[in-house]
């Protein structure tokens, strides 16, 4: 901003700040990309918490495209399902019955696990289903029609080999420009036992050539809650060269139910049986101590950014739940030196996660472009009509200030100002947008600033995805944001932990806490950034359901942060904290 105040008058900054002041936009110094921890600035960051949907969403099947995270799974057996969200947590996600089968055939009734694949520049699903009957579950195909996952699809039949064995649970493994198909099938007519078996695919819905059996639940923790013995659920998993099938074992219907893995030597045929190796004790399993019971029939998806993967799998929260209350959740997987995967053990639902690389960041090739002076971003959702804090990430090297006009819906649009920076350098502005109750798109217009945009983010940070302590409870209400919020009671030195909070650079920030004091006097807070000074900040009293916006000035860095609040004098309850700008 230095450089800036020497090329213009001092009318002229007046005259900026004026508009600064009146669009409630704020302007922090430029930077480059290489400020955060690992060399580059990859998002505000934040954490969230299992479960991923509000709903049951057994067998869940993930994909990520074109900055859109998609879901599917088994739908109370009747239809196929897709949810379409901007980032893992599906909780305020888009969903759409995609395919709905046909009365009286043989795939009419008991849809499970539908997996959904992009293949060959198309979309597929693939689902088994019966006719009410279990012994004639068999696995069948759809295609796309549209470029749209939750556009329409057509039935292309069954997907058998030569035995037209009973086959569940199918996925398309692509390998070195070949296609195989892997299933969970039976070896007879009997339910006996169930087998991973794989097969070659002359295209993505037709198998052209015999079954090869990899593996059978001959393990003891395998057969747990059996006859019949399960090897079903399985997923592909791929890492520098190595190729792998996580499966799971158990009685689905068990609290033991749990995921194993089959590993294939470095640069084998997936078809030679001999050369994959299944892991003696399952990579995840249930957790008593965490609540997490019969964790299992898992896909995996990579982070935003393509440099992590996530592991996201159903579990329930009751040993005795069976098949009821199966919900999908996440975490992120590790990599050991000598190349095999470590999926950990499963997490509870009270743990604060850090959100995968990339997230939370619309860059603009996921946004719909209409011509010179639009561009727009869709999917933002939003449980209340609220203000939310704004990011655009720019590079502008014309010497002027660029201008942009930024709203979602009918609301009033926001001036940002972007000033000039230098080549190859990005800039960051702050300001605010109205999003309204729902779906929301957010339009961009200005002709040559559209030009400079690189992304846009929305820095905000929910309390119920924080880490909290036993002095602090979650709220259900729909007048909050995301439908929820945390109560702090008084005293409770960590009650809330905002991690992995980041910012483009190190600075001094004005952070936003939209908090609640249904009191009749005002409290007071203690907020505290990186174990550093305490900030005591004051709470108005007001009415149950009313919320104040407390600001504080806080110092960041460029790595992840983390703010604590905690030691209030009275009861309180917190929504949010938004990042609104860098002070100069």
């Amino acid at each position: 901003m230095k450089t800036i105040r020497k090329r213009i008058s001092l009318i002229a900054v007046l005259i900026a700040a004026v508009i600064i002041l009146l669009s409630g936009v704020f302007i922090m110094n430029k930077t480059n990309h290489d400020t955060g921890a690992d060399g580059v600035y990859n998002g505000h960051g934040g954490t969230f918490k299992n479960t991923l949907a509000p709903i049951d969403t057994p067998d869940p099947s993930i994909l990520y495209r074109n900055g859109y995270y998609y879901m599917t799974f088994t739908h109370n057996g009747t239809d196929i399902m897709i949810m379409k969200s901007r980032t893992l947590d599906f909780n305020q996600a888009e969903r759409k019955v995609v395919w709905y089968p046909p009365i009286d055939t043989k795939y009419s009734a008991n849809l499970w696990a539908p997996e959904l694949q992009y293949i060959e520049g198309k979309y597929y699903i693939y689902f088994a289903a019966d006719d009410g009957k279990n012994e004639n579950h068999r696995m069948y195909a759809l295609e796309s029609e549209t470029d749209d996952p939750m556009g329409s699809y057509a039935f292309k039949g069954q997907v058998t080999d030569s035995t037209g064995k009973w086959a569940i649970d199918g996925v398309v493994l692509e390998h070195e420009d070949l296609l195989y198909f892997v299933w969970s099938g039976w070896d007879g007519d009997l339910n006996i036992k169930q087998n991973t078996y794989i097969a070659p695919m002359s295209n993505p819905y037709t198998i052209s050539g015999p079954r090869v059996l990899l593996s059978e639940p001959d393990l003891d923790w395998e057969k747990a809650g059996g006859p019949p013995f399960i090897n079903e659920g399985q997923a592909i998993l791929k890492k520098d060269g190595r190729l792998f099938i996580a499966y799971s074992g158990a009685g689905s219907w068990t609290p033991f139910y749990s995921i194993g893995l089959l590993a294939l030597a470095p640069g084998a045929d997936p078809l030679n049986a001999s050369k994959w190796k299944k892991a003696e004790q399952p990579l995840m399993k249930m957790d008593g101590e965490a609540e997490v019971y019969g964790p299992g029939h898992n896909t995996f998806v990579r982070s935003p950014d393509g440099t992590e993967d996530w592991i996201v799998y159903h579990a329930t929260s009751g040993d005795a739940d069976g098949w009821n209350n199966r919900k999908a959740r996440a975490q992120r997987i590790e990599w050991q030196a000598d190349g095999m995967p470590v999926f950990g053990a499963p997490l509870s639902l009270d743990t604060a996660i850090e959100v995968p690389s990339g997230s939370g960041i619309f860059p603009v090739r996921h946004g719909i472009s209409a011509g010179e002076d639009l561009l727009s971003f869709s999917g933002i959702p939003s449980t209340i009509t609220a203000k939310a804090p704004f990011l655009v990430h720019y590079t502008n090297d014309t010497e002027q200030e660029l201008r942009l006009q930024a709203g979602a819906g009918d609301a009033a649009l926001s001036e940002i100002i972007l000033p000039p920076t230098k080549p190859n350098e990005a800039g960051y502005v702050y300001a605010e947008l109205m999003l309204a109750e729902g779906q929301n798109q957010i339009d961009l217009h200005g002709g040559q600033a559209i030009k400079s945009i690189i992304a846009v983010e929305l820095p905000r940070f929910e309390a119920e995805y924080a880490q909290l302590s036993l002095d602090s409870e979650l709220v259900e209400s729909p007048l909050r944001s995301n439908s929820r919020s945390v109560r702090i009671l008084e005293g409770g030195k960590d009650a809330v932990r905002f991690g992995n909070v980041r910012v483009p650079a190190k600075g001094t920030y004005t952070l936003r806490l939209k908090i609640s004091n249904p009191t009749d006097s005002e409290q007071q807070v203690q907020f505290t950034v990186n174990g550093g000074g305490v900030h005591k900040l004051a709470v108005p009293a007001g009415e149950r359901d009313q919320f104040a916006e407390v600001e504080v000035n806080v110092k960041l860095s460029a790595a992840a942060n983390t703010v604590i609040i905690g030691n209030a004098t009275g009861q309180l309850e917190i929504d949010y904290l938004d990042i609104l700008s860098q002070l100069h």
